[in-house]
Order: structure tokens, then sequence, then C-alpha cells
């Protein structure tokens, strides 16, 4: 069974290769930077430096799939985010059809598609539908908000100013959920080929938390109070113009995360068992995020 992976080198990619490599299964690796998968190709992992707006790339890349492993990789530099959802789309969806690939796992979001106006949410649907077109079986997963987050925007905070930094209001409860979890559930149908059909599945961690509920669980783990500081979104916005985002993304990133705090958003999607998983907050501080402070 041959698997490609796109956007393989991040959090959902590497551990949703690890766990197809683990199988046993041919498993082709896509990336931009080939050199930060060195560790999987030791595993037997085959690279090929191949971005995901490549129609071409990718249609030489998938040749004899059996199965796709599909995720819109964050991009800050684009002049609309909005195009790049569409390009690396129509590029992953024509690479499925021409090679008659069997099975696609996408990684959307929880509420894709909901309704207009939500950022790369919105965006998410529109990218749903056209890998519907294709011929394939399809798994759209929809995740909440990564616990993984915390990792590239807090560890400072937490760090220097004992303070998390977000846009949500303190009692906004909020679907946490480790990218570990939504790798083992892609690479779990990525194997399988006993289903079939085009269908969609929440994925929201163990529980729904407050940010005042994280707050108290961290500074319990951490022996000492931790402060919850919640910035405007004009703040959030400024501080992606400073990592580089264009307009038009720091735009679209903040409609996102206006309607993440929204108590009528997306985030208010009621569970259903099937969305459960397993890493709770705890095990994630405790894993993760801790070893980088």
């Amino acid at each position: 069974m041959k698997i490609v992976i796109a956007a393989a080198s991040g959090n959902i990619g590497r551990r949703t290769a690890e766990k197809v490599i683990q199988a046993g299964s041919e498993t082709v690796l896509l990336a931009r930077h080939s050199e930060k998968l060195a560790d999987l190709v030791a595993k037997g992992a085959t690279v090929k430096p191949i971005g995901s707006d490549d129609t071409e790339g990718l249609i030489e890349a998938t040749q004899n799939a059996d199965a796709l492993f599909w995720l819109t990789p964050p991009k800050l530099d684009v002049p609309s985010l909005y195009d790049w959802y569409i390009q690396t789309a129509m590029a992953g969806a024509r690479a499925v059809q021409e090679n008659r690939i069997k099975r696609v796992v996408n990684i959307s979001s929880i509420g894709a598609g909901a309704k207009p106006n939500l950022g790369a949410v919105s965006f998410c649907g529109d990218v749903e539908a056209l890998f519907n077109q294709t011929d394939a079986n399809l798994l759209h997963l929809r995740p909440g908000y990564f616990m993984e987050n915390f990792l590239a925007g807090q560890v400072e905070f937490i760090r220097r100013d004992r303070t998390v930094n977000f846009s949500f209001p303190s009692d906004r409860d909020i679907p946490w959920i480790s990218t570990d979890d939504i790798g083992d559930v892609a690479a779990k149908y990525l194997i399988d080929d006993a289903w079939s059909g085009q269908w969609t599945r929440n994925l929201m961690g163990p529980e729904n938390l407050t940010v005042s509920k994280i707050i108290e669980i961290l500074s319990k783990m951490r022996g000492h109070p931790i402060e919850y500081v919640q910035v405007t979104i004009e703040s959030f916005q400024q501080s992606l113009a400073l990592m580089g985002a264009t307009p038009d993304i720091q735009r679209e990133i903040g409609n996102m995360y206006l309607n993440f705090g929204d108590y009528d958003g997306v985030y208010a999607t009621a569970r259903t068992p099937e969305a459960v998983t397993p890493t709770t907050f705890e095990e994630f501080a405790k894993n993760k995020l801790f070893p980088k402070i």
C-alpha cells in the first residue's frame, strides 16, 4: 500500500507519517524543506521536496498511490489567503483525479463552510467541496483548536511574564485538541481500505475547557500563579504583521479568531461521541509544553 502525505513536516503531517510508517506502508512525504524529515527517511520513508501548490509535482509524486493525506499548509506571505486555499486544493484534487487515488483524508476545520467571513474556517469548506468533485472516497476531519498552538505563541509569555495571552474571553469554552490525536485518526483511515463514501468527522479533544480553567491547570502544574491577559484582535493582528503576515492574512486570521471567541461561533458545535479524542490538556502540558519553558 502506497500512502502519500502532503505538508509532512508540520505537527499533524509528521505524526500521521510516523503512524503510517509504523504500519509498514510505503510512505512518500511531501515537504518544501525535506531536511526536516531526515529521521523519518531513516525509518524507511521517501521524501520529495514538493509544495502543495505544485500541480505537476503532486501528480508525479502520487502516481500509483492508494491514499493521500491532505492539509492546506499555513503561509503568511501570500497576497490572498482564499486564493492560497483554492490554488492548493485544485492542485491536490487534480492529482487525485488523474491518478485515481482511492482514499483521501483531508484536515479541515470544525464549522467548515458554515458561513462566509470566518477566514480559514470558511475556506476549508471550499477545499472540501473541491475534493468532493473527485471520484475518491473522502474523509474530511474537522478538528477544534490545537493545543500545540501554545508552543508557537505562549512559551515565552509563560517563561518570562508568567502569563498566557489570547484574544478569547476567559469564560469561552474551547475544544482543545492535540495534533497527535488528529494525526492518529488520519493515519487510521489512510491505512484502512474498508471505508468508502464522502463524509466528515469532528474532532474536539476530551472536553471543552475555558481559558480560565486552562490557567488554573497551568498554575497548579507549575506551582505558581499564571495570569491571563486577553489581548485585542488588533493587537493579535499586529503580532502577525511582525511575523511577516500580509494585510489579507492579518484580516482573515483576525476574522477567524473573532469567531472562535464568539459564544455562538463554530466552537459552540455540539459534542458527539465520535468527536472525543484522548489526550488531555494536562498530558499535553507535561509532555510538550513544559519541556520548552
